[in-house]
């Protein structure tokens, strides 16, 4: 069921005028630093000009805490990975963190980001981070805050529900979408409260989460902060968000509620850190932004571009037509059944020496075939994933090494993580920003191969269909 926004809020009170000045106020004086750890890089598409790590040793966070930013990214890729290994990732990550917080003399926090649409390892990210904040001695977490909701990519929470769409062609209850039906992390239920006692396997059921919806949201910002302290063992916290202000004034509540002795943790989408820290909302960098970082750079004189795709939902394979139609790129095909067989090698080698004699007269997009392959089950499907996934870094290690690209697009959330840290060997940059508004960041890696060339992060589920050729174009001039 599809409906418009207009309908959906017809019996909601209007936003209110909540500012990340506001939160910036209200925060100000703590040494507090928000580790974010990403589940993969789409998460930074809502910041600006934070540190990004893919490497979380105690020597690269001290690196990143010695920025003095507000926020720290981390990639796990956990997404990409089965159960176990993203709970250790979790555990090393947070004793890594508090390393370094007591280096540095900071204080620090956990996010745990994940996907608008609800696909990623929960509750068990959230929960080994609260571990690892008991066991440091750090206190007990009291709730556990889900906002899954990302407005600029068509992700809104109203009435408890959690939609996907957009303003030209309405909103559809996210468990009726494609993304619900994620091999691996598929789900079924809307209803945010619901979701987290289908996903718990019902060890959490839907009546201990605690809803704070628009209208109070909008309204009664004292009563949010005491349902907020009313949260206790970690239990479940989700809230109505439909546009930016709703999420500046939820930051609000949350600093109030956390003033007066309650600690969360936060399992949510790309745009609640940036309201979090009362960071306003970067404007798209522009051209002359785009050249600065290239300028001394290793692929400073290079020409092509290469965009490397591996998402396979509806929105890529739209974005992908129409790139081609308006630039008429090289496309090199990665062939999925291929690259799980006998001929894998041969195959590999054949993609990287076309794409690194096209690219010194115009850019390549390398894509994997467009038929997704799927296991026996949600761990097969992991499997035959990563295998993909690795025929896609070595691509792109490859070609790095034959001709620096232009710029580096990666379209898809697993795909951009790998590509980032094992194909580019990415291990610290700064997100500087994003390529549309609200959403595609554009991170500067500070050293490595890459140094100097634009790396672009587009998950697989934003955009309208120019998006991609949009962006290919700004890069390219």
């Amino acid at each position: 069921m599809t409906a418009s926004l207009d309908d959906l809020l017809a019996d909601y009170p209007e936003p209110v005028d909540a500012t990340a000045q506001q939160v910036r106020e209200a925060a100000a004086g703590r040494r507090r630093v928000l580790i974010v750890l990403d589940d993969d890089p789409t998460g930074t598409q809502s910041v600006a000009d934070l540190p990004v790590l893919t490497d979380w040793s105690v020597e690269s966070m001290v690196w990143a805490l010695q920025q003095e930013c507000p926020a720290v990214y981390v990639m796990t890729n956990s997404r990409s990975v089965d159960p176990e290994v993203a709970a250790e990732r979790n555990r090393e990550v947070a004793r890594a963190a508090f390393a370094a917080a007591d280096r540095t003399g900071r204080e620090v926090d956990f996010v745990s980001r994940s996907d608008s649409t609800m696909r990623g390892h929960f509750p068990l990210e959230p929960n080994v981070l609260a571990d690892c904040i008991s066991e440091r001695g750090a206190g007990e977490v009291d709730g556990i805050v889900i906002v899954p909701a990302f407005p600029a990519a068509g992700r809104i929470t109203v009435g408890g529900v959690h939609y996907a769409g957009a303003m030209a062609s309405g909103f559809t209850p996210v468990g009726e979408t494609e993304f619900a039906r994620d091999a691996t992390f598929g789900y079924t239920k809307s209803r945010l409260a619901e979701w987290v006692e289908e996903k718990s396997g019902g060890q959490i059921p839907a009546d201990r989460v605690i809803e704070i919806g628009l209208a109070e949201l909008r309204t009664d910002l004292t009563g949010v902060v005491a349902r907020l302290r009313q949260a206790r063992n970690r239990q479940p916290i989700v809230v109505d968000i439909v546009d930016e202000s709703d999420l500046s004034q939820f930051s609000l509540a949350l600093q109030g509620a956390e003033d007066a002795g309650s600690r969360f943790l936060y399992r949510v989408a790309p745009p609640f850190p940036r309201a979090r820290i009362g960071q306003d909302p970067r404007p798209p960098l522009e051209r002359d932004e785009l050249h600065a970082i290239r300028a001394g750079g290793l692929a400073e004189n290079s020409v092509g571009g290469l965009v490397m795709v591996g998402s396979h939902v509806k929105q890529t394979t739209d974005q992908l037509a129409e790139l081609r139609a308006r630039r008429h790129p090289v496309e090199l095909e990665i062939d999925v059944r291929t690259v799980l067989g006998e001929g894998r090698d041969s195959h590999l080698t054949e993609v990287v020496d076309q794409a690194v004699q096209a690219l010194a007269e115009g850019n390549v997009v390398v894509r994997t075939s467009r038929t997704l392959v799927t296991g026996s089950d949600a761990a097969d499907s992991l499997r035959l994933a990563r295998l993909v996934s690795d025929a896609v870094v070595e691509v792109s290690r490859r070609v790095l090494a034959g001709y620096p690209p232009r710029f580096v697009v990666a379209k898809g959330g697993i795909t951009s993580s790998d590509v980032a840290a094992r194909g580019l060997s990415i291990a610290r940059a700064f997100v500087r920003g994003p390529m549309l508004p609200g959403i595609v960041s554009l991170w500067e890696p500070v050293d490595g191969p890459a140094r100097g060339i634009p790396y672009i992060v587009f998950a697989g589920n934003v955009g309208d269909a120019q998006g991609l050729a949009d962006v290919v174009d700004k890069l390219s001039e």
